[in-house]
């Protein structure tokens, strides 16, 4: 919360024997005084009456007055002080939440002037507008690569948190992305909904799999929550992809998929966090559930569902039991191919294999599956130093783990009972070694793997592992 003040009541009483020219108290003899004998006041501040007379925003210049009217408004339903200061907080955070502002001052003091009650106070919010263009470079994840991102925004474009954003960004196996984004929030609706309209580029490379994809597209999202802890998106994307093979060594399956294709997608994602931390998460639980709809429009057509779940339990000090979860099912209509494929393995999900490693593979190249499981059991503790719990040490984490999963290709499998049998066949691996935070976006993974459990045409990497991402089996 910002600085908080409030004016005390000036004026004195006599304090005591002493010079009133100098101010100084003299004592014959030294007092002591019991601290557990001195009174300990203390102020119940539920029980100072108070309301709010006046609220002044300052350093307002491109932001409307009716947002942040509507925003203010709740600050003049206080009853006493203990309810001013925790609703002034609460509109602090959404004046922060708008994302038009830099810095947020709040200041409290007693009403004076025309039409000021015993009882009154008013509230100041000092803010200091966001510019007009703000530049940045950051970094991300995705799929076990790094990417350095360029990005231009222009926050607050017509007064009412509107967001128009430019990024490009480079990957470390030559992919790069392209996009414009423009964000309109509804902070005093109900759910609270953000809509938001993408164009993008994305060029990515798969030398697991041989292909290399570009897709060109259109996204339209509507998030909202309905709960603090629970958050939609729903999003209605169409794109067009182009596949193409890596080098000379792709495999004739993979090459059978390259060539254009237009595709329409609904999609809804809701996600339910109510862990303590996303990264080193000490307790609580986390849910994902994701459903696409493709076919209405283009040249593909398919059902898609993915979920992910992750439990967190911690029965000693600082230590932490994490049990992890995910299932996914593709069912094909019409003219799915290699990219809508689903895939397992990797430092970031199976370890213990190669990146898309499980599964059916053509040439030693990952062709994918249409149905999936995976699960892990971890155990997280701090390093065993002296100084681990604390400073740099505080960033890092000893790991120890035990995954198994299976992908298969019912539909290839000859479908029915056999295809069943196909998920059966569970990968194994167990391994341990260190995490180390990226602050609270991502987190990195040193592991030595060892698969227990494989099947013939999977590709498995046994030893040490290198794994860096946002979330992890």
């Amino acid at each position: 919360m910002g600085t908080v003040h409030a004016k005390a009541q000036q004026g004195g009483g006599d304090l005591g024997a002493g010079s009133a020219d100098s101010g100084l108290f003299e004592f014959d003899e030294p007092i002591e005084l019991d601290d557990d004998a001195l009174p300990k006041p203390t102020i119940k501040l539920n029980g100072v009456r108070a309301r709010v007379d006046r609220v002044h925003v300052d350093g307002l210049n491109r932001t409307r007055d009716d947002i942040i009217r509507s925003t203010v408004d709740d600050l003049f339903l206080a009853t006493d002080f203990e309810d001013v200061i925790l609703r002034a907080h609460k509109v602090r955070r959404a004046l922060d939440a708008m994302g038009c502002f830099r810095d947020i001052g709040v200041f409290i003091d007693v009403s004076s002037g025309p039409g000021a009650t015993p009882e009154g106070l008013e509230v100041t919010f000092q803010v200091r507008e966001l510019s007009r263009i703000v530049g940045g470079v950051n970094t991300t994840v995705s799929e076990n690569e790094g990417n350095l991102v360029l990005g231009v925004k222009m926050p607050n474009v017509l007064g009412r948190g509107e967001r128009i954003a430019a990024e490009y960004s480079m990957g470390h196996r030559s992919s790069s992305n392209f996009s414009v984004c423009g964000t309109k929030p509804f902070p005093h609706k109900p759910l609270v909904p953000v809509l938001a309209a993408s164009l993008y580029q994305q060029n990515h490379e798969y030398p697991w799999s041989g292909y290399r994809l570009l897709d060109r597209g259109l996204l339209l999202d509507l998030a909202f929550n309905t709960s603090p802890h629970t958050k939609h998106n729903l999003q209605w994307e169409g794109l067009v992809r182009e596949t193409s093979v890596l080098n000379k060594t792709t495999s004739f399956k993979v090459r059978e998929s390259s060539g254009p294709q237009m595709k329409s997608i609904l999609r809804h994602i809701v996600c339910v966090d109510r862990r303590d931390d996303p990264i080193f998460p000490s307790r609580g639980a986390w849910l994902q559930f994701s459903s696409e709809v493709a076919g209405l429009g283009g040249g593909v057509a398919n059902l898609k569902t993915e979920l992910h779940a992750q439990s967190n339990h911690s029965p000693l000090h600082d230590v932490v039991v994490q049990v992890t979860g995910a299932l996914g099912v593709l069912h094909d209509v019409f003219g799915s191919e290699l990219a809508d494929q689903l895939f397992l393995g990797g430092p970031t999900s199976l370890r213990g294999f190669r990146q898309r490693g499980v599964g059916p593979h053509s040439d030693g190249q990952a062709t994918g599956g249409r149905a999936y499981w995976a699960a892990g059991l971890h155990v997280f503790a701090p390093l065993p130093f002296q100084a681990a719990g604390s400073g740099l040490g505080a960033l890092f984490r000893s790991h120890a783990f035990i995954t198994a999963g299976c992908l298969a290709d019912p539909a290839g499998s000859g479908g029915g009972l056999a295809g069943l049998e196909a998920l059966r066949l569970a990968r194994v691996s167990c391994g341990a070694g260190v995490c180390v935070r990226l602050g609270r976006a991502a987190r990195l993974e040193l592991n030595y793997a060892l698969p227990l459990r494989c099947q013939p045409h999977d590709q498995h990497a046994a030893g040490l592992q290198f794994g860096c991402g946002a979330n992890f089996l």
